[in-house]
């Protein structure tokens, strides 16, 4: 990333979202800043809330012409005419969907905190690779995404990169030079007001 950009924001959806109220909350945060990206990242597995949540997240984010890709759900993606795919299995999966897919499709990869995992997913076809959490969570194993991983990334790899999870003002600051996109989702949602959380953490962005 060029030394003088700021990293851009990429959006991850709640777990869990109401279709009655979150179409709103996400309009209001898109219009109040620029957002590369939204991820839809529903623990659901069922077909038919996925699809209804699509639908309705879609209608707000191509309005203003965001681009969604989903978590994990390949077919789903194409079958409800989103742009991509987030992938969460590291780099396993990345080769095959490229070859599946073709080039149209937008296609991210989770590595967690694996230098070599985000390589092999770069080379075998990935957009983006994302790495985190970022901050400490008690989910998962414990084990962080450094900074250090961002900087070496940042000098080496062309491949954009992410940084995501239990994000706060202070790892921003830190990060900031290190990567082209932040992954800021339960951070702003768990918030009353999404818009003023996500003006706080961007506020911390610097180039």
């Amino acid at each position: 990333m060029a030394d003088t950009e700021l990293p851009q924001i990429y959006l991850i959806t709640p777990p869990e979202i109401e279709l009655s109220r979150f179409p709103d909350q996400l309009a209001a945060v898109l219009d109040s800043t620029e957002i590369s990206a939204l991820r839809l990242s529903l623990s659901t597995r069922d077909e038919d809330r996925l699809s209804r949540a699509a639908d309705a997240v879609r209608e707000v984010a191509y309005s203003r012409d965001v681009a969604i890709v989903i978590s994990e759900h390949v077919l789903l993606a194409e079958r409800l005419g989103l742009d991509g795919v987030h992938l969460t299995d590291g780099a396993r999966s990345v080769r095959k969907l490229r070859k599946d897919m073709g080039d149209d499709i937008i296609i991210g990869a989770f590595c967690g905190a694996s230098s070599h995992d985000g390589m092999t997913a770069g080379d075998h076809g990935a957009d983006y690779v994302s790495f985190g959490p970022v901050g400490t969570t008690p989910l998962g194993d414990g084990t962080l995404a450094e900074k250090d991983l961002f900087q070496w990334w940042s000098q080496m790899i062309e491949v954009p990169v992410v940084a995501e999870g239990a994000l706060d003002t202070d790892i921003i600051a830190q990060i900031s030079p290190f990567t082209d996109f932040f992954g800021i989702g339960d951070e702003i949602w768990r918030s009353d007001d999404p818009v003023a959380a996500l003006n706080t953490l961007r506020a911390a962005f610097t180039a």
